[in-house]
């Protein structure tokens, strides 16, 4: 670290070390006029001179994100746009199509940073690359989430179980239907399946669970008789979805009785050929 801090000004090191000394990683303008005892202006020019070098990385208006000393001044990547992306609004999780990848649900490589908050009104914004898309979330669906440490900083990411469930429901965010339905795949084998049926219970959303059910069963990954039998327990007789676009595609699956949900998919929309597992009924055109 010391000789990182060789080509800092003094008041610059000043800044660096005040904030290693204190454990923390990020501050504001102000603290560094006060930090400093210097105008705005000076400030600004130190703070410009910080970011030069590597040393601070915006983290919103007036905010900023220390590059730990640890790891170099140099380091800049997309743990790094997620921990800035993250001081952008709270509360907050990172999820979706990002935590997807994170866990290795999916192969795709993407520079969008999707961010779920109770919040609402946030503006998107861009960091280096990366758009950062804020999605509102109402606060029964505002759950499941936990500290992942992120380049020595600690960002809460959805775990999982909720990140696949999050992908069910917003499939536009996670890379669309196929992709979602190869994150199940991969999925089914990584999750604690009673957690995550837990989680759809709290949720409470009957189209979701029916959503859920169907693309699983879809999979060659079968989902556990026990789990299985708990989402089903959410519908009724009367509980009718629906899964696609509004308008019915050529060769559209149609009904599924099994989950009782109208699909206006085609077996290739779901990325080739739908088996649906031996014993359940298979899905029929409507």
């Amino acid at each position: 670290m010391n000789s990182n801090l060789r080509s800092l000004s003094p008041y610059e090191s000043k800044v660096v070390l005040s904030l290693v000394e204190d454990g923390r990683r990020e501050l504001d303008r102000a603290e560094v006029i006060a930090k400093l005892g210097v105008s705005p202006g000076s400030a600004d020019l130190v703070i410009r001179s910080l970011r030069r070098k590597g040393w601070l990385e915006r983290a919103g208006r007036g905010r900023y994100l220390l590059i730990p000393p640890d790891q170099g001044p140099e380091v800049i990547g997309e743990s790094n746009i997620l921990a800035l992306a993250s001081r952008l609004v709270d509360p907050y999780y990172i999820g979706y199509g990002t935590a997807a990848a994170h866990y290795g649900l999916t192969t795709q490589v993407r520079n969008v940073v999707w961010i779920a908050t109770t919040t609402s009104g946030i503006r998107n914004r861009q960091i280096h690359d990366a758009a950062v898309r804020f999605v509102h979330l109402s606060p029964r669906k505002f759950f499941g989430f936990e500290d992942v440490p992120v380049f020595g900083y600690p960002v809460h990411m959805s775990d999982r179980e909720k990140t696949i469930i999050d992908c069910v429901d917003r499939l536009r965010f996670a890379g669309g239907v196929s992709e979602v339905r190869q994150m199940l795949a991969i999925a089914a084998h990584r999750v604690d399946w009673q957690k995550l049926v837990g989680y759809l219970e709290t949720i409470g959303s009957v189209s979701l669970a029916q959503r859920f059910g169907f693309l699983a069963d879809t999979t060659e990954a079968r989902m556990p008789d026990d789990a299985r039998a708990r989402l089903k327990r959410m519908l009724r007789s009367s509980s009718r979805s629906f899964l696609g676009p509004s308008e019915k595609p050529k060769n559209a699956i149609g009904y599924n009785a099994e989950w009782q949900i109208l699909v206006h998919f085609s077996p290739k929309d779901l990325g080739g050929e739908v088996a649906m597992p031996a014993g359940r009924s298979a899905a029929r055109s409507h």
